[in-house]
């Protein structure tokens, strides 16, 4: 029997009836990996209140999740609550490693300032530890800094975005699993059938926030002509963040139907990019490399993107999508027009180029990896 912990800072609630939901991506990539394992825990963060609709049940009692008191958080009193619950979080780790073979720590994450160095020095079971941020930040946070610093120390492997120059022989590229074999299949069938004449669905999923690129979006899509305008039948935005309320009162009146869908279930964010062209994400924050591009790209939407960490060794420039040499509004505008200007032809050209990416973040593709790389 082959048990793992997973350690995270994924956000988990009760729903309605006392059932854990957590964050839909993390949930369905736990219920994937008991291909892999017989059990998992899932050490991660429990919080009060009505769960989002991004949040999902694990699929089997195979996976037990065990709750860590919710800290963190931008303010100084929220990162002085790691401190506070540190020796606590330390304790219930410690405990459920010791029923585990493997462990996995998901950094960056507040708790990782001192887990790294914990599980380094004190714990003698095999893992690996996953790096989801911008492993190639010129300036990352302080803490993020900290923990790729620690990580690079290390002899236990480290898995990452992308592919770099000097990458430490420890540090493995791995892509983050976000489809099934059915969703490519599905995928396939979809852009056959697909249209990039007539009107035009453009979408972006992720955190409602300024740094991913959503007021750029709003901003750049008010710039262009009429007549341009007149190209696109919905720009659908979906997710939330605190400045939803904002991005409403400028995306208002602006000759573009800007539909704010809020959260969604996965199905329902795939019905999305079914019917859409296009998929935008300007993003400046620290990025891996987002699975919404991935999923996108599944079903036949051409990415418009900024090359924020590893996305452009994904996303090759006019070729699968376009990427942006600045992040501004006349690279967007660019974008744009030269979508508006392609032909079917050339649509189904670009569309096939991008297949040959994409089982790349497949679960299975993701399983393989781990048999064959992390569990020697």
């Amino acid at each position: 029997m082959s048990i793992l912990t997973i350690i995270s800072h994924t956000e988990h609630y009760k729903d309605g009836d006392g059932t854990i939901v957590g964050w839909g991506p993390t949930v369905q990539e736990l219920n994937h990996l008991l291909e892999v394992f017989d059990i998992i825990y899932h050490v991660a963060m429990l919080y009060p209140g009505q769960p989002p609709e991004s949040s999902h049940p694990y699929v089997s009692n195979r996976i037990i999740f065990i709750p860590l008191p919710a800290v963190g958080g931008p303010k100084l009193r929220d990162k002085m609550q790691i401190i506070v619950k540190s020796f606590t979080v330390v304790q219930i780790i410690n405990s459920t490693l010791r029923k585990t073979d493997y462990f996995q720590l998901r950094t960056p994450t507040g708790i990782g300032v001192f887990l790294i160095p914990y599980l380094t020095l004190f714990v003698k079971k095999k893992g690996w530890y996953k790096y989801a941020g911008n492993w190639n930040q010129k300036n990352p946070p302080l803490g993020y800094a900290l923990q790729r610093w620690m990580l690079k120390q290390q002899t236990r492997k480290v898995t990452i975005n992308g592919a770099w120059p000097e990458q430490p022989k420890h540090c493995l590229t791995f892509e983050n699993p976000c489809l099934t074999l059915s969703d490519i299949n599905e995928g396939e069938l979809i852009i056959r059938d697909k249209s990039i004449e007539g009107k035009l669905h453009i979408c972006y999923v992720g955190r409602l926030e300024k740094p991913k690129g959503v007021e750029r979006i709003i901003k750049s899509i008010d710039l262009l002509s009429p007549a341009e305008k007149q190209r696109i039948e919905a720009v659908h935005l979906v997710g939330d963040g605190k400045d939803m309320t904002y991005f409403k009162t400028i995306a208002a009146d602006k000759g573009v139907n800007f539909i704010f869908h809020e959260f969604l279930s996965r199905k329902e964010v795939f019905d999305i990019y079914k019917k859409s062209q296009v998929f935008m994400m300007p993003t400046t924050a620290s990025e891996g490399f987002p699975k919404v591009i991935a999923e996108a790209v599944n079903f036949g939407c051409i990415p418009i993107v900024s090359t924020v960490s590893s996305i452009g060794q994904y996303v090759k420039h006019l070729e699968s999508g376009y990427c942006l040499n600045e992040v501004n509004s006349d690279e967007i505008i660019g974008a744009l027009r030269h979508v508006f200007h392609m032909n079917n032809e050339d649509y189904q050209l670009m569309l096939t180029k991008q297949r040959l990416i994409i089982e790349k973040f497949t679960f299975v593709h993701y399983n393989k990896h781990i048999r064959s790389k992390l569990l020697d």
